[in-house]
């Protein structure tokens, strides 16, 4: 029973980072740009079928690097294009445009490379289980966490120590004065909404190794997201990371004990946290 709950656990941990790596992207954008962005899942979806199409090419570690990359220059193209024009206005229109993109990035990569799921190939000395006892805990499940954890240090690095970094935060709190202080909101804007997807990016080369490569899997991603920001509290990226992995974790407790609940945890999670602290766990009271 002890290492059922370990392995259920651990897995919960696995999910739970993708969730945050991904909710975090989302709330960089959301937390300067306004935008709830519903095409994060898709964006996801695309950097895992760009990094399987230059595999051939330049390999796993190739894919792993460039496909991130490939993918954040694809979001700043749709902001710089689309997102773009919708500043400003009532924010149910990029909503309902970042919802509708969604759907073209799924229907795109399924027309593209199809429906199935195709075979994602990770490393032969990754796969193989650390200790024959603790079977679950493979090289690529640790190389995931090592990755994941370098990522959310990199982005609270850029945050803290860079100019664009502490542009963006200042944003966050108040654009019109970092706009009269002679920051080109627009270049800023465009460069937060790349950062964020290229954390998209790098969740789905990540997410496909260990869940499988389809159209939908950013689907399934996205809303437990949603809910690990609100969760963790709007406004809030140490929330937001600890949102994620906390309902990562919930959730694979609770397939242990009431498998049939599994899904439904993290939304009752999020609004029994809802009812008591409206503003989430590290949310700031009056900030959205």
């Amino acid at each position: 029973m002890a290492q059922l709950i370990l392995f259920n656990v651990f897995n919960g941990l696995i999910v739970g980072a993708f969730y945050a790596l991904m909710a975090l992207g989302l709330s960089l954008i959301m937390n300067l740009s306004g935008v709830i962005n519903f095409a994060h899942g898709g964006f996801l979806a695309l950097g895992g079928y760009i990094a399987y199409a230059l595999m051939p090419y330049v390999g796993f570690w190739g894919g792993l690097i460039l496909a991130p990359i490939f993918t954040a220059m694809l979001g700043l193209i749709v902001e710089r294009f689309l997102i773009r024009r919708l500043y400003g206005r009532d924010p149910l229109y990029s909503l309902l445009l970042t919802f509708g993109l969604a759907f073209v990035l799924e229907d795109a990569t399924r027309f593209i490379w199809g429906a199935q799921s195709l075979p994602f190939q990770v490393p032969g000395w990754l796969v193989s289980p650390l200790s024959p006892s603790y079977f679950f805990v493979t090289g690529y499940r640790l190389f995931m966490v090592v990755i994941v954890a370098l990522a959310v240090g990199a982005i609270f690095l850029i945050l803290g120590r860079t100019r664009l970094g502490i542009r963006i935060r200042a944003g966050t709190h108040d654009l019109e004065t970092v706009s009269v202080l002679g920051v080109n909101v627009r270049v800023l804007r465009n460069l937060n909404f790349g950062l964020g997807i290229y954390l998209a990016g790098l969740a789905g080369v990540l997410a496909v190794g260990q869940l499988g490569l389809q159209p939908t899997i950013g689907s399934t991603l996205i809303m437990p997201s949603f809910v690990a920001i609100i969760v963790g509290g709007l406004g809030s990226l140490p929330g937001t990371l600890a949102g994620g992995l906390l309902i990562g974790v919930a959730s694979g407790l609770t397939t242990v004990f009431f498998p049939s609940a599994t899904e439904a945890v993290i939304y009752v999670m999020m609004a029994a946290i809802l009812l008591v602290r409206p503003r989430g766990l590290f949310g700031e009271e009056g900030r959205f």
